[in-house]
């Protein structure tokens, strides 16, 4: 019986050890930051960012918890947080690395001869005077207020002919340009971006996406008759989820999710970099289109493509879009290529339930979760920094120093392809072109292989150029000069002949 028990025993304890053993196994190989190699293969990389610290409502020190927040804005050291469900707008200052103090709460406006209650605002912007303006949405309206938040101005409904008149103005997300222009997405507008003047008046539509449609559908609304037509569903451009002006001026809009048709025929514009004209300026020199994961699993109920609510940009071009489908944030340099994935679904540090927003101060990252009611600050880690370090370095012209930061990428990842693309970026404008062709070789990058080689073989001409026209000569003048000696030589023995 006893040694039925021990036999039992050593069972189970090696059951446990080896489940537990394929747990580890399974830990380790499941990367929390990851990557796309030219085969569109996962890479794991090391983590280009750490989780600081998750703060709620009461780690800001608020006695009242935060309830849907759907906006935020970062100005300089301050953090405004659109606590949607409880009407109001928190103002935070970031007073240390972890160290935040809220200034104050708002959820009114100050008019003439009445306050008005902020109603489920949804974002906030801050103009280069440091007028507020805030997306008012139950109330209707986008409303400019003093930062003592006196009322100055209100922008309304859209005065076109394809908005009716009788429709309700549902703004949602707004930013400011350095004239005091305001652009805004509202809901059930789909025309593009409304603009508006800084003095209220509306002078039209902007960025509108371009139209997609099925080609069996268009055929079929061709030949159907108008009452099928009706019945049918509209070619209609895409509604923006999200927006965000750069330090240049440029606009970044999240189109949202994108139809697989897209993704797989090459029309997919997830985000889309919009100047004063409304035109699409995006660079994507990427292997791939900047529309997030290439494959999509449907574990945990999550499925289809990533789905992009809200991006911002950095000073140095990267910019960071935010995934709610799979919680996950994706960073692109200014080329359109992948520099970083990071992030997921769940309830543990770095894990989101429902991201709405995402801002930056620096290098760090916040990213507003409205379900969990939280924000989440991320830090480079130093594999993270020195990325940073190599693209300004380069951006500011340094760029034998970029060389070497991105030597250092490469000891930390061997498979990071951006290392290997920067290096040969780095040397190619260090005039090192045969040095480049060879980096840029090693990760099939074949358009700045084809810029390396022009200029390789310019300067191979340029440095051999007294051998080729001395070859060239030879070349000519040898055939030339054996002819002339074989002509003589006929004409010598024809001579010959006649004397005889």
């Amino acid at each position: 019986m006893k040694r039925i028990v021990k036999t039992t025993g050593a069972l189970v304890l090696g059951a446990v050890i080896m489940a537990a053993s394929s747990m580890s196994v399974m830990a380790t190989e499941r990367s929390y930051t990851y990557n796309y190699d030219y085969w569109g293969d996962v890479q794991d990389s090391p983590d280009t960012y750490t989780v600081t610290k998750v703060y709620t409502a009461t780690a800001f020190g608020l006695e009242t918890n935060f309830k849907s927040p759907e906006g935020m804005f970062v100005k300089d050291d301050m953090i405004y947080i659109c606590d949607t469900g409880n009407n109001r707008i928190v103002q935070i200052r970031r007073t240390g690395t972890e160290q935040f103090e809220v200034i104050r709460i708002f959820d009114s406006i100050k008019g003439n001869t009445e306050v008005k209650k902020l109603s489920g605002p949804t974002d906030i912007a801050i103009s280069e005077e440091g007028d507020i303006f805030i997306s008012d949405k139950g109330n209707a309206r986008i409303v400019r207020v003093d930062q003592d938040l006196n009322y100055k101005l209100e922008f309304g409904l859209p005065v076109d002919s394809t908005v009716s008149a009788e429709a309700t103005f549902q703004p949602s997300k707004i930013v400011i340009d350095t004239a005091g222009r305001v652009y805004c997405i509202a809901t059930g507008i789909n025309q593009g971006l409304c603009k508006y003047e800084a003095d209220g008046t509306f002078t039209g539509f902007v960025g509108a996406t371009p139209v997609t449609y099925n080609w069996m559908d268009y055929i079929w609304k061709k030949f159907a008759t108008q009452e099928q037509r009706a019945r049918m569903i509209s070619f209609v451009p895409t509604s923006y989820d999200n927006i965000y002006m750069d330090h240049e001026g440029f606009i970044y809009a999240c189109a949202g999710g994108q139809d697989e048709g897209d993704l797989d025929s090459g029309a997919a514009q997830a985000i889309r970099k919009l100047n004063l004209l409304g035109s699409n300026i995006l660079v994507e020199n990427g292997e791939y289109p900047a529309y997030g994961d290439l494959y999509w699993g449907e574990g945990g109920g999550y499925k289809g493509p990533s789905y992009y609510t809200d991006v911002t940009v950095m000073e140095n071009d990267i910019y960071v879009c935010l995934d709610r489908n799979r919680g996950r944030l994706f960073g692109y340099d200014d080329q359109g290529m992948l520099v970083f994935v990071f992030g997921g679904n769940g309830n543990m540090d770095g894990y989101f339930r429902n991201p709405a927003a995402i801002e930056h101060m620096g290098h760090d990252l916040l990213v507003l979760d409205s379900l969990d009611c939280s924000v989440t600050l991320f830090t480079p880690t130093e594999f993270g920094n020195l990325i940073y370090q190599a693209i300004e370095q380069f951006d500011a012209g340094d760029y034998e120093a970029s060389g070497e930061s991105w030597k250092n990428v490469m000891e930390m990842n061997g498979n990071y392809d951006l290392a290997y693309i920067g290096i040969g970026r780095s040397l190619l404008r260090q005039e090192r072109y045969r040095e480049a062709m060879d980096y840029f070789e090693l990760k099939y990058d074949a358009d700045n292989y084809s810029k390396a080689y022009k200029q390789y073989r310019k300067e191979w001409v340029e440095d051999h150029i007294v051998i080729i026209v001395i070859v060239i000569l030879v070349l000519f003048l040898v055939p030339l000069s054996i002819g002339r000696i074989k002509e003589i030589k006929h004409e010598i023995d024809i001579a010959d002949i006649f004397r005889t």
